[in-house]
């Protein structure tokens, strides 16, 4: 499934696109954009809320690169 992520990304927003800023890595600027930074998932006893065929995925677009995950626990 992360491929098929990856790949229609890649179509979507080519490495060599028409980019006005272009440091090399203005597709990942654009991709991560769509994509977004965060996200809010649920957790019930102790276990995260997906639907059948939803994951979790990390994307780094500019990388690889060392990067941390940080995880905020709210109770309700």
């Amino acid at each position: 499934m992360s491929r098929d992520v990856e790949g229609a990304l890649d179509r979507l927003i080519p490495t060599a696109g028409p980019y006005r800023h272009s440091e090399g890595n203005s597709d990942s600027h654009v991709k991560s954009v769509l994509v977004g930074a965060s996200q809010i998932i649920h957790v019930d006893c102790g276990k995260l809320v997906l639907g059948r065929w939803q994951g979790v995925f990390f994307c780094e677009f500019d990388g690889p690169r060392v990067g941390r995950l940080q995880v905020k626990v709210v109770a309700d």
